[in-house]
C-alpha cells in the first residue's frame, strides 16, 4: 500500500509540474518581458529568416493579420537608431493576445532554429509557485504537513521559515514541511521561500495552530480516521443575489487526506487572491457578477464545486429614475419628481475603443534634467496595453513635436472612445490651467511656449469621447513669469472626465534619486494599481490612500483628484467597436 500511495504521489507530482508547463506556453507574448522579447527581436530584425516571415505565419491565423500600413510602420523602425521591426510586430501580436504556444508554433514553421530553442529554454526555465501552503489546526502530537511546490527547471530550492526565522533541519528545505509530533512550540506563521538560480519566490502565508483534543495520543498518528486518501466536499457555495455595496460570503468546504486546498474561480478564470475555502468580498460592484466555483485538491484527488451564480443588482439610489416635467407656466426643465422603478440589471460599460498617448520629457535645454520620465512611460505604457489600450509613447518633445502629437492624438478620439493623456516632465498651473513645458522652452517661459491640458479637454470633448483621463506627473506651482489668464473653450458638461494629479495645487512633484528606484513617486504607486478592475476615481483614491503612507512621500507631496465621472467607468472595461470611420481605421493601423 505504502508504495503504491508513493507512486500516486510522484505520478500527482509529474501531472501537476507538467499542468504548469502547459500553462505557461498559453500565457501572452508580453509574459517574456522586455528583456527577453528584445532578445528575440535581436534574433528576428533581418532580411533573410526575420520578422517579415514572422509576420506572414502569424497571419495563418486572422487576428494575428497584419495590414499593410502595420507592416510598414514596422519597417520604419529602422530609421530609429534604437528601433527594431521586430518588436514592433511583436507588441501588435501582443495587443491581439497572441500565445507564447502560437509564436513558438510560428517560429517552427520559419524553421528559425535559435530563436525556438531560445523561447523554449525560456519559457522552460519560468518559474512560479503552482501550490501554496495552507493554514492548519490539529492536536498534539498528530502529524502536521506543509506543502509548497513550484513549477520550473531543475534544480529548484525551497526553504521553510517560521516566522522570520529559518527552520534548519529536517524537512526545513523540502518543499513539504513535516512537523511531527505537534507540539505547541510549532504554532505559528510559516512561509516558503523558492529559489531558482539569484530569483526567488515566496509562498502565502500559513498559520499553524494547536487544537486541544481529548482522543489526541504521542506520536504520528494521523489526523484522520483513516489513512486511506481521499477528497469529499461537503458544503457547496450557494447563489446569492446582492446589491453593489453588499458584502459577499462564498463557502466550500471538503473533508480529505491529505489536507484539501482550494482556488477559486470567477466566470472560469482563476482569482489568485483567493485561496481558502471561504471566499469573501466587502464591498460588491458589478464586476462581481456571474458564476463562481471552487476547485478542491490535494495531492492525491481533485473535485470542483457546484457553481454559484452572484447576481449583482444596483443599490437602492441607483434603482431610481428621474422623471423630468415641463413647467406649463415657464419655460424650462425641472428635475422634480423622483418614481421608482422595477430594478433592472446592472449595467456593462464597454469602451468604442481606447487610446493613450503618453509624453515624458526629461532633457530640457534650459531647465533642470529630470531621470524618470523614461522608466514611468515604459512602465506605464506596457500597463496600458495589458488593458488593451493603442497607445503612443514619446520622449523629448519640443513645442511643435508636442503639438503635433496632440493633434494625431484627438485625430485618434472618436465616439465612445476612452482618451487617456499621460505627461511627466516639467510643468506649472496658473488660474486652475495646467500647463505641460516642452524641453525647448526659454528660461522665462510662459503660457505662449508651453500646451494647455484644459484646451486638450475641450477638443476631447469636441469627439464624445466615453472617458477622458488626464494623469499629470508634473508641479503645480504657480509661473511667476506668466501673468497671461488663458481662456480655454467652454467644456461641455459630459459627466466623464478624470483628472489624477501627481501633486496638489501649489506644490511640487518629485522622483527619488536613488539607483534602486527608476520611477517618479506617483508612477511608483500608480503601476500597482491602474490595471484593477474599478472605477477610475476609485482605483486613484487608492493610490492616493497609498501615497499617504509612504514617509518619502508624506508631507512632500500628495496625490490630487478631480472628477465629473457619472458612470462605472474602468480602465479595463472591453472593447465593443461600434463603427468603421476613419479614426476607427486610423487606431487600427
Amino acid at each position: 500500500m505504502r508504495n503504491n500511495l508513493g507512486n500516486n504521489s510522484r505520478n500527482s507530482d509529474l501531472l501537476r509540474e507538467s499542468k504548469a508547463r502547459m500553462e505557461n506556453w498559453t500565457m501572452g507574448i508580453g509574459s517574456l518581458g522586455e528583456e527577453g522579447l528584445s532578445k528575440l527581436s535581436k534574433m528576428l530584425d533581418n532580411s533573410a529568416c526575420g520578422w517579415r516571415k514572422l509576420a506572414s505565419a502569424a497571419a495563418e491565423q486572422p487576428q494575428f493579420r497584419c495590414s499593410e500600413k502595420e507592416l510598414t510602420c514596422c519597417s520604419l523602425q529602422v530609421l530609429d537608431p534604437l528601433g527594431s521591426p521586430t518588436r514592433n510586430l511583436l507588441a501588435c501580436l501582443a495587443d491581439r493576445r497572441c500565445s507564447l504556444d502560437f509564436l513558438l508554433h510560428c517560429l517552427r514553421k520559419i524553421d528559425h532554429q535559435e530563436a525556438v530553442q531560445f523561447l523554449t529554454t525560456t519559457v522552460s526555465e519560468q518559474f512560479r509557485i503552482t501550490v501554496n501552503p495552507q493554514s492548519q489546526q490539529a492536536p498534539a502530537g498528530s502529524k502536521l504537513v506543509l506543502i509548497c511546490r513550484a513549477s520550473g527547471p531543475p534544480g529548484l530550492n525551497y526553504q521553510w521559515f517560521r516566522g522570520k526565522n529559518e527552520i534548519v533541519g529536517g524537512t526545513g528545505t523540502s518543499p513539504e514541511l513535516v512537523l511531527c509530533p505537534l507540539s505547541p512550540t510549532h504554532q505559528g506563521h510559516y512561509i516558503c521561500r523558492v529559489n531558482q538560480g539569484e530569483k526567488c519566490l515566496f509562498s502565502q502565508w500559513a498559520q499553524v495552530r494547536l487544537v486541544h483534543s481529548a482522543g489526541s495520543t504521542a506520536g504520528c498518528s494521523s489526523l484522520f480516521t483513516s489513512s486511506v486518501s481521499g477528497l469529499h466536499i461537503v458544503q457547496q457555495p450557494q447563489s446569492q443575489a446582492a446589491s453593489e455595496g453588499d458584502a459577499l460570503l462564498l463557502k466550500c468546504t471538503a473533508e480529505a487526506n491529505p489536507p484539501a486546498q482550494y482556488e477559486w474561480y470567477h466566470n472560469k478564470k482563476p482569482m489568485p487572491q483567493q485561496k481558502t475555502c471561504s471566499l469573501q468580498i466587502q464591498c460588491v460592484t458589478t464586476k462581481h457578477r456571474g458564476e463562481y466555483r471552487c476547485k478542491v485538491f490535494n495531492l492525491y484527488h481533485e473535485a470542483w464545486s457546484d457553481t454559484a451564480t452572484v447576481t449583482i443588482g444596483p443599490s437602492s439610489v441607483t434603482e431610481a429614475s428621474w422623471e423630468v416635467h415641463k413647467s406649463t407656466s415657464k419655460q424650462g426643465v425641472y428635475p422634480l419628481h423622483q418614481s421608482t422603478s422595477p430594478p433592472s440589471a446592472a449595467m456593462n460599460f464597454y469602451a468604442a475603443d481606447k487610446v493613450a498617448l503618453l509624453i515624458g520629457n526629461m532633457n530640457y535645454l534650459h531647465h533642470g534634467q529630470l531621470r524618470a520620465p523614461i522608466s514611468d512611460v515604459h512602465e506605464l505604457t506596457n500597463l496600458l496595453r495589458q488593458m488593451d489600450f493603442k497607445v503612443v509613447s514619446l520622449l523629448d518633445l519640443n513645442f511643435q513635436e508636442m503639438h503635433s502629437a496632440v493633434t494625431e492624438f484627438l485625430l485618434l478620439l472618436d465616439k465612445g472612445v476612452y482618451g487617456l493623456l499621460y505627461y511627466a516632465g516639467h510643468g506649472y498651473e496658473n488660474y486652475g490651467n495646467s500647463f505641460m513645458v516642452p524641453i525647448d522652452a526659454p528660461a522665462s517661459y510662459t503660457s505662449q511656449h508651453c500646451l494647455c491640458v484644459q484646451n486638450i479637454l475641450t477638443k476631447m470633448q469636441e469627439k464624445e469621447t466615453g472617458l477622458n483621463v488626464f494623469l499629470l506627473d508634473m508641479c503645480r506651482v504657480r509661473n511667476p513669469n506668466d501673468d497671461v489668464k488663458v481662456q480655454p473653450g467652454l467644456l461641455k458638461v459630459t459627466a466623464n472626465i478624470v483628472f489624477g494629479y501627481a501633486t496638489c495645487v501649489d506644490a511640487k512633484a518629485y522622483e527619488v534619486n536613488r539607483e534602486d528606484v527608476a520611477n517618479g513617486i506617483f508612477i511608483n504607486f500608480l503601476k500597482q494599481r491602474v490595471c484593477e478592475n474599478e472605477k477610475v476615481t476609485i482605483m486613484l483614491d487608492r493610490v492616493a490612500e497609498d501615497m499617504g503612507r509612504c514617509a518619502i512621500a508624506r508631507g512632500r507631496q500628495a496625490l490630487e483628484l478631480r472628477s465629473n465621472l457619472s458612470e462605472r467607468r474602468s480602465l479595463t472595461d472591453q472593447i465593443q467597436a461600434t463603427d468603421r470611420s476613419a479614426s476607427s481605421s486610423a487606431r487600427n493601423l
